[in-house]
């Protein structure tokens, strides 16, 4: 249980800090960004860099493999599932899906 505590902790602090960037409600998203409504303000998502992150953490996760630190290698794993699955939840929710 502590480790799901601290698995998601980390995650959602990786995560937070690439999601949160307040812009301005005139301002317009540039390419491969979107741009969710919350409480009256803009929150503008890169989801190129989320995609580059995840990319990096499934390329770490197989170095880590390689080199038999299984337990690390599937923690990476598994941050890299959770920036896939906020991804996808971005997409889906500027879409209305």
């Amino acid at each position: 249980m502590l480790r799901r505590i601290s698995t998601i902790a980390v995650t959602a602090a990786m995560t937070g800090g690439a999601l949160c960037a307040a812009l301005p409600a005139h301002a317009a998203p540039a390419a491969g960004q979107q741009t969710m409504s919350a409480r009256g303000g803009g929150i503008t998502v890169n989801i190129e860099e989320l995609r580059r992150q995840s990319a990096e953490l499934k390329s770490r996760a197989a170095q880590l493999e390689r080199l038999g630190e299984r337990q690390a290698a599937q923690r990476a794993r598994a941050q890299a599932a959770a920036i896939d699955r906020r991804v996808q939840q971005l997409i889906d929710a500027e879409n209305n899906v």
